[in-house]
């Protein structure tokens, strides 16, 4: 019966241990550096901060979103 019960176990942890180095091939791998700083740009309606990459941008005056680049710079 112990035999039983350790062959059991030693199959299982075959299984684990093979599960786990196929995953370990299959996962992307992760760069090895930081992120790559992104440059920030100031609404101009808002002031709020984002990326370059994802403002707007309308007559020279970059914008968080399309409402405040169609209502402009804030008048101050």
């Amino acid at each position: 019966m112990g035999r039983l019960f350790i062959l059991v176990v030693l199959v299982l942890a075959g299984i684990w241990l093979v599960k786990r180095a196929l995953r370990a091939l299959d996962a992307p791998e992760r760069p090895s550096g930081p992120e790559p700083v992104q440059d920030l740009v100031r609404c101009a309606h808002c002031g709020l901060l984002l990326p370059r990459a994802e403002a707007r941008q309308r007559e020279g005056a970059l914008y968080c979103t399309e409402d405040h680049a169609r209502l402009g710079p804030r008048q101050r």
